[in-house]
């Protein structure tokens, strides 16, 4: 076993704090860095399904992308769902830590895992957020390139099959082939116009309205929604993986990734 402050200091070197958006609440949300861990999940939201399924295989702490707690709340009501589900995670002593936008914006993290997913190489950056005087940016999102040129219906087929959805939404814009992508886990519909800007083929995201669509379509930019879930759930098993290799030595400790979790979206 190992406390959970050796896993939160295997977190902050996979994605460091100060990385993290102003707004966002990444790091320990429930739980004690006392506590002592020999089993980890690792999951995109702290759902009842990963409660559930944290409960059944055991574990002490579960370590999510999407904060369980955004902000200060007044009440812990347990008969609504997110009282109940401290509830049932204090009952069990099942820590909670979260990674959100310092894991969208770490080298490996999020976004990266989701230009490989979908075939991009030569990355760079896209939304600046850091720029050190040293010249090294980080960012959220990421541009990239295909190996060949793609009509946007055949580059649309592939994201669909490479991560886990059951269909991509996309905007034709022309006949532009697609070779240079921008992308952006999550929600980044507000990012159409900067992509368009820096030369994007196309757009890889998720949640885009109506309107976004109209905006990029305007714009001369081909557009894919994968939905939020599609874009993200594959960083899971690779902070799983690199979790394991952080604490290798640390004790016994294994991670586990979700394998249950689905889009919340289903087809009719």
């Amino acid at each position: 076993m190992v406390k959970c402050q050796v896993v939160m200091d295997a977190l902050e070197r996979i994605a460091p704090h100060h990385l993290a958006e102003d707004w966002d609440n990444p790091g320990l949300l429930v739980g004690s860095p006392d506590r002592q861990v020999s089993r980890i999940l690792v999951a995109l939201d702290v759902s009842d399904t990963v409660v559930r399924q944290a409960v059944h295989e055991g574990a002490e702490m579960i370590v999510a992308h999407h904060p369980l707690l955004f902000k200060p709340i007044k009440k812990i009501r347990t008969d609504e769902p997110l009282g109940h589900r401290l509830q049932v995670l204090l009952q069990h002593d099942i820590a909670v830590a979260a990674a959100h936008t310092n894991l969208d914006i770490a080298r490996g993290g999020v976004n990266d895992v989701l230009a490989e997913a979908i075939g991009l190489s030569k990355l760079s950056s896209f939304v600046i957020t850091q720029q050190a005087e040293s010249g090294q940016t980080e960012s959220l999102g990421r541009i990239g390139t295909l190996p060949q040129p793609m009509a946007i219906r055949d580059f649309a087929e592939q994201v669909r099959k490479a991560l886990p959805t059951e269909h991509v939404r996309f905007v034709d814009a022309g006949s532009r082939p697609v070779r240079k992508v921008a992308l952006c886990s999550g929600a980044g519909a507000e990012f159409i116009a900067k992509a368009a800007a820096m030369g994007a083929d196309a757009y890889v995201t998720g949640d885009v309205r109506y309107h976004d669509a109209q905006h990029a379509a305007e714009l001369g930019m081909h557009v894919i929604d994968a939905g939020h879930f599609g874009t993200e759930f594959p960083v899971v098993a690779s902070l799983a993986e690199r979790l394991r290799e952080e604490l290798r030595g640390e004790g016994h400790v294994e991670v586990i990734a979700d394998r249950e979790s689905k889009d919340f979206f289903s087809l009719a």
